[in-house]
């Protein structure tokens, strides 16, 4: 990845919007996504299997447009706007591209169900993360994302404090305090 630490933490919808920052796209090679993948390992389904299968440009491409939809479906709705029917048809169809299974299997001790989705490494991937964008959109939360409020920063979050006004207290908001420290005790 371009920048080695991409914020995470957020709801996954969000963690990949945030693969594109101003400063270019996180996700610009199937290696990259396979990073990404890494570290979402615990919050995506699949994630760990899909990481070690070979990603093409095709499969980044899938997570790329489902990407683009989600941010426009979000900007909408966070703005308690309706988001264009474009974008959420588009993840409808991400989500049945890839139909999902429970898949059954037995571990020695009892029946165990593991989440599935059947189809190419990108159509399972993209279903995921537009399930989790529909998890999102649907929930009344959307309306409290922000934008991070340093100036140079596009990135959004859903705050868990009605304060907080950064992506990340230790970039952003780190570096607007000192800018504003620097402000108030520069040289004249």
């Amino acid at each position: 990845m371009s920048d080695p630490v991409p914020l995470t933490g957020e709801p996954l919808a969000l963690d990949l919007v945030n693969t594109r920052p101003a400063t270019g796209d996180l996700l610009a090679t199937p290696d990259d996504l396979r990073a990404w993948l890494g570290l979402q390992a615990d919050r995506l389904p699949e994630a760990r299997e899909l990481a070690a299968a070979e990603l093409t440009a095709a499969d980044l491409a899938a997570v790329h447009a489902v990407r683009e939809h989600i941010a426009g479906a979000v900007e909408h709705a966070r703005t308690a706007g309706r988001p264009p029917a474009g974008h959420l048809e588009f993840l409808n169809r991400a989500q049945r591209d890839a139909p999902a299974i429970s898949e059954l299997a037995w571990n020695g001790e009892a029946v165990t169900v593991t989440p599935r989705r059947t189809g190419s490494p990108g159509a399972r991937l993209a279903a995921w993360l537009a399930e989790a964008a529909a998890g999102l959109l649907a929930d009344p939360a959307v309306t409290r994302v922000r934008q991070c409020e340093a100036h140079d920063c596009v990135l959004l979050f859903l705050p868990t404090h009605p304060r907080r006004r950064w992506c990340s207290a230790a970039r952003c908001g780190n570096r607007t305090r000192v800018a504003r420290h620097y402000q108030r005790h520069k040289p004249t």
